[in-house]
């Protein structure tokens, strides 16, 4: 018999680490751009797993995928070649990634495979200096602890000390304090195109062409963060296309899998050289129908132009959002976002928490983020009629919210 909510959550308190401000919602079912908790109440999701479901719940081409690998080889070590491995490093690569790949199983994961490439990198060149990685202000790396040294963020660093040294920040935007920075012992300059956690801040062009140039000039490596912002969503396959830039290094997880867990490491073949036999591994990366799970995602996002349709959905969904704020200047501060990457700024952190208390008793998934920040991250699947479903809800939270204050 399905458990109800009461139920599962009385679980989920007894035996499960308290790790997660979870919201008082048991979803059991999802489908595209929709799902349903245990007593059926519909939402739709405008979170999509924090951009993992980049083609919504459940779809077809991933559930077969993950079907027909499943019942032919669900797991090797990575001692033995596999195919799905093999064709999704091919397909990463044909989509404009910079040649070379390292599967792993999350966003923390590449990141710190990719901070130990860049070091391992100057190492092998005979430049022992080069070991300090550089990140922004805002930044958001992951949480395990040398990504979680990238990440500047005190509220989540404490109590973890002492974290690795060897990371420091430089304010976000500024490329003059990068310039100051950038000496002859950094390894590498890490930065997301577009700013997920730290409240969804995309890269002014320029400044992020000037990071290019500055570590190139300087001898340093780019890492570009695409954990969240990449896979299409900000309306280029990779963000950095978007920004006509090339990193040395691009992280990737997320969205790569369609609902399954995978990351990955992309470098330009003279980095990835840095790595051999021995220098890094992962007992489950590149599990057989994770990659299968990821191809079949790559390949639909591709096929189907889903980052065109990122680009113009985004454009039309932040106008929307534009008029919301014209609306309720008292609640909404701004509107931001690149693609279907896009934030809702409150004035308050009460009203961000109101108004998303109002969009979920509505039936609409979003959550706050840099404490102000209504975090919208739609499937790239979502209809125009599903965005405007969605704005209509946003709405009626927003004017409750504007009424009560």
């Amino acid at each position: 018999m399905a458990m109800d909510a009461e139920a599962i959550q009385a679980l989920d308190r007894e035996y499960v680490m308290g790790t997660y401000s979870r919201y008082p919602i048991a979803l059991v079912r999802g489908r595209g751009t929709r799902v349903w908790d245990a007593a059926g109440k519909e939402y739709l999701d405008f979170l999509g797993g924090i951009a993992v479901n980049v083609l919504g719940h459940c779809h077809p081409a991933v559930v077969r995928a993950i079907q027909a690998q499943a019942e032919t080889l669900i797991h090797t070590s990575n001692l033995y070649y596999t195919e799905p491995m093999a064709r999704l490093a091919r397909a990463l690569a044909a989509a404009g990634g910079p040649g070379k790949a390292f599967f792993c199983n999350s966003g923390a994961e590449a990141n710190e495979g990719a901070f130990k490439l860049a070091r391992k990198y100057h190492w092998r060149r005979g430049d022992r200096r080069r070991v300090r990685i550089l990140s922004m202000t805002y930044a958001f790396h992951g949480r395990t602890l040398g990504a979680l040294a990238a990440t500047p963020k005190p509220e989540i660093q404490e109590g973890f000390g002492p974290l690795p040294p060897g990371f420091d920040p430089v304010p976000w935007g500024d490329l003059e304090a990068l310039d100051r920075a950038l000496d002859e012992t950094v390894a590498a300059v890490i930065l997301e195109p577009v700013q997920g956690e730290g409240g969804i801040h995309p890269a002014d062009p320029e400044y992020l062409r000037g990071v290019r140039w500055l570590t190139r000039e300087r001898g340093a490596l780019l890492i570009l963060d695409e954990i969240q912002c990449g896979m299409g969503r900000t309306g280029t396959f990779f963000a950095y296309q978007g920004y006509g830039v090339e990193p040395d290094i691009v992280t990737l997880a997320k969205g790569l899998g369609g609902g399954l867990p995978i990351g990955a490491i992309l470098a330009t073949p003279e980095v990835a050289a840095a790595f051999q036999p021995g220098d890094h591994g992962s007992t489950f990366g590149g599990n057989p129908v994770a990659c299968a799970a990821a191809l079949a995602t790559v390949e639909t996002i591709l096929a189907e132009g889903l980052p065109a349709r990122a680009r113009e959905l985004g454009e039309y969904f932040l106008g929307r959002l534009a008029e919301l704020q014209a609306r309720y200047p008292g609640v909404v501060a701004a509107v931001r976002g690149r693609g279907l990457m896009l934030g809702l700024v409150c004035h308050e952190a009460d009203q961000a928490r109101a108004v998303l208390a109002g969009c979920h008793r509505r039936g609409l998934l979003a959550n706050v983020t840099a404490g102000r920040v209504l975090r919208l991250l739609p499937p790239l699947t979502v209809t125009r009629e599903e965005v405007d479903a969605g704005v209509a809800i946003l709405d009626g939270a927003l004017a409750e919210v504007a009424g009560a204050g």
